[in-house]
């Protein structure tokens, strides 16, 4: 009889089994035909020369995932390193801040010297005419400003006002006209046909006015994304100090933590839907493909090729030997985040979603998770790097421009920091190359020669730059165990202080029945607790 029962009960028990991996990849098998759906119904639909309303009315569900996700990208930072930072001792937290930071700048190092070496060998902008898409502007800003504006948008002024705009020095560009001459700068003789001795002409060349720039104080319409985990790391620490005084704010943390965690779960399913009118209607804007690819076509290729390099050949390799695992299998639990990145092109708003996946397919430890994705979401742009890099290289090859080894360092340096300050969202990238070009004394207003490719390319790079979060996670999680020695399910690993035992007063009647059980009295220890 007990036999029998056992079968039946592992007969029951794979039908649920099958039923969440069937979940699991259901999921992500409609979010990958949704992203081909979008393509074929974009390019179908772009011989019917839709109207700019039409197309805005078309691209309204895409417009809806995009707002859903970013609704979500505050409530989880803030609430995951308070709640995550304020459970975890001062040398446990120091250690790991120490290596997340250290991997990341590492990392994005290396991201650009890989970019700058295959644009180099590859050489994409010799020989390229791009003078008919050149248009006009003028310098954004400089390197001592971006640098500057960093800094200041890490310590906000207002914290309300960072959750919608950063600060951003504008330039004003002031004209400044020379002093009009006197006496005539050239003297010409023309002949003339009633005064032999021609006529004379005195021309007065005036030169041209000199620009220069006044820094403003300004805002930029993005969330100060930097600001606000600077704050919420600094509150999670206090709060973990003050004991019990802070418990309250911490539940209050841990709960709106959880509830946002549930919001992603039902969410998820509308997804699929928003990913076929968001691709979709990002085709009906694009240019003609021919001419881009006639344009374009290798610097594409170098783009796409050093990001390949980078985020499937280094990165998995760096997790292979810091933990000894195989990456790839660790890769497999992302791929619902990397198909959000494709489609959204915004690391920001991918976190929850990057979130849920690490908890639940990856097994992070949930305290890392908290701290090491919402940093890494700000600094680590291993993509936007690289991408930085190589445009930089290749506007100086269409200009003619000859690179020296200094002004190549100059490149890695400033395309490193620059992509620190850029922020999560599409396109980001094009404001800060503008720091990258001036380096180097580069055309800022060539930035226009990628503007129209950029679109496809800032999905890529936003994939490797997830992908990089993520992995960066799975090292710390192992190089960090012995701080946080938690379970694949997320829960406390007790400290047994006491044995007893407990007796069973049926054991008279059953004589197999063991006559007391023993109980161990656990204490976990506050580091170990989420």
């Amino acid at each position: 009889t007990w036999a029998r029962v056992e079968v039946v009960g592992q007969l029951h028990s794979a039908e649920p089994l099958r039923i969440n991996f069937l979940k699991r990849n259901g999921l992500l098998t409609l979010s990958v035909l949704a992203v081909l759906t979008g393509c074929v119904l974009g390019f179908s639909l772009r011989g019917s020369q839709l109207s700019t309303q039409a197309k805005i009315y078309f691209s309204f569900p895409g417009e809806l995932l995009m707002r859903m996700l970013k609704m979500l990208i505050l409530p989880l930072i803030t609430s995951s390193l308070m709640s995550g930072l304020s459970s975890m001792e001062s040398k446990a937290c120091c250690r790991m801040g120490v290596l997340t930071v250290t991997y990341y700048l590492w990392t994005t190092f290396i991201a650009v010297v890989v970019g700058i070496l295959l644009v180099i060998i590859i050489k994409p902008g010799v020989g390229t005419d791009m003078e008919s898409n050149r248009l006009g502007g003028g310098p954004v800003m400089t390197s001592a400003d971006a640098l500057l504006d960093l800094i200041r948008n890490m310590v906000p002024s207002n914290l309300i006002e960072a959750t919608f705009q950063q600060y951003k020095t504008d330039l004003l560009p002031i004209l400044k006209l020379p002093a009009r001459t006197v006496k005539p700068n050239f003297v010409y003789v023309v002949p003339d046909d009633s005064d032999p001795s021609g006529r004379t002409v005195y021309l007065e060349l005036t030169p041209p006015p000199e620009i220069h720039y006044k820094t403003s104080p300004g805002s930029s319409q993005q969330m100060n994304v930097l600001g606000i985990v600077i704050f919420s790391a600094t509150m999670g620490l206090l709060l973990g100090r003050m004991g019990e005084r802070g418990a309250p704010l911490v539940n209050v943390c841990q709960c709106i933590n959880e509830c946002v965690m549930k919001i992603i779960n039902a969410a998820v399913w509308y997804f699929p839907f928003g990913i076929i009118f968001l691709v979709a209607g990002k085709i009906l804007d694009m240019q003609d493909p021919s001419t881009l690819g006639r344009k374009l076509g290798w610097y594409t290729i170098t783009v796409l090729a050093g990001l390949f390099v980078h985020g499937l050949i280094l990165l998995p390799l760096f997790y292979f030997i810091l933990t000894r695992k195989n990456p790839f299998t660790y890769i497999r639990g992302l791929l619902q985040a990397m198909v959000i990145a494709l489609a959204t092109s915004s690391s920001s708003a991918t976190l929850p979603i990057t979130m849920k996946c690490l908890l639940e397919n990856c097994q992070v430890d949930r305290q890392i998770a908290r701290f090491v994705l919402p940093v890494g979401a700000t600094i680590n742009m291993d993509g936007t790097a690289l991408y930085e890099a190589v445009a930089a290289i290749f506007i100086a090859q269409v200009n003619d421009y000859e690179l020296d080894l200094g002004q190549l360092v100059t490149i890695s340096i400033t395309a490193t920091a620059a992509s620190i300050g850029a922020a999560g969202i599409p396109q980001a990238g094009l404001v800060t190359m503008v720091i990258v070009l001036t380096s180097v004394g580069l055309p800022p207003d060539d930035i226009t020669l990628i503007v129209a490719i950029d679109w496809v390319l800032d999905r890529f790079r936003t994939m490797i730059n997830v992908l990089g979060d993520a992995l960066a996670a799975g090292i710390i999680a192992h190089l960090c165990r012995k701080d946080f020695p938690l379970s694949g399910a997320g829960q406390c690993l007790p400290t047994c202080s006491q044995t007893f035992q407990i007796p069973l007063v049926f054991s008279n009647w059953f004589p197999d029945v063991p006559s007391a059980f023993s109980v161990s009295h656990c204490v976990p220890r506050r580091s170990q607790c989420l």
